[in-house]
């Protein structure tokens, strides 16, 4: 049935099929941005929050703000601001991490919501795409004086199609989404409980001037050392 379809000709002659299209494209190249960024950002959170506890325990302060810095995860910069603040006041000490939690916030939800759109937006535009054949199938009977299936079938198979592919375009995008959506809240969930028992490490086995002798943060993304390999910066959370 489709490899009888003349999608060239529905494409030039259906300003809607444009649109859709467009929306195709932008959907499929944030889901592939997303993925790839997604990708860099992965690391292991668990095994991150025992070298650094166990770094702690023996008075490595530093080698401990290494390991974060090193880090692709986004655990990495949230556990620097927490480690860094672990003698700080409990005002203080929250400001900083929130801060440092809202600047991966914005790095992983980059883009997320245009999938959301075009999730939303696909079917109404497909929606108008059946309208539009429908007002063109009537007013092609009404130029030729005829009802013959030849003259409606461009505007039928214009209606149906637009509606099939505002759908093909708005399912991917959901589901695209809401597993983008479920990866961020959980990435930065991990990062906040395990920022925050190493601060609470931090506080117990480690003095204040040994954590402020510690070597100064790099800025950048990717939990600091990690930027000069990032396009996209993070923010000096520590300057």
């Amino acid at each position: 049935m489709f490899s009888e379809f003349n999608w060239t000709q529905i494409l030039s002659e259906s300003p809607i099929m444009l649109v859709l299209g467009g929306c195709s494209v932008v959907t499929a190249g944030v889901a592939l941005e997303r993925w790839l960024y997604f990708r860099r950002r992965r690391g292991d959170a668990d095994s991150m929050l025992l070298e650094c506890m166990t770094q702690l325990r023996e008075g490595r302060a530093g080698q401990a703000l290494e390991t974060c810095q090193d880090s692709p995860h986004p655990l990495g910069p949230v556990a620097y601001e927490a480690i860094l603040a672990a003698h700080k006041p409990p005002a203080d000490v929250e400001e900083r991490l929130q801060i440092a939690l809202s600047q991966q916030k914005l790095l992983l939800d980059r883009n997320v919501g245009t999938l959301g759109t075009m999730a939303a937006i696909a079917p109404l535009i497909g929606l108008l795409g059946t309208v539009w054949g429908i007002m063109r199938a009537f007013g092609d009977m009404a130029s030729t004086g005829s009802a013959a299936p030849s003259v409606v079938a461009a505007g039928v198979a214009e209606a149906l199609v637009t509606t099939a592919a505002g759908l093909v375009i708005a399912v991917p995008a959901v589901l695209l989404f809401n597993h983008f959506t479920r990866r961020l809240n959980v990435m930065l969930t991990v990062s906040e409980n395990h920022a925050r028992s190493l601060r609470a490490a931090a506080t117990e086995l480690c003095s204040e001037d040994l954590i402020q002798g510690a070597p100064p943060a790099v800025s950048g993304s990717r939990g600091r050392r990690a930027a000069a390999r990032e396009t996209e910066p993070v923010g000096s959370a520590a300057s």
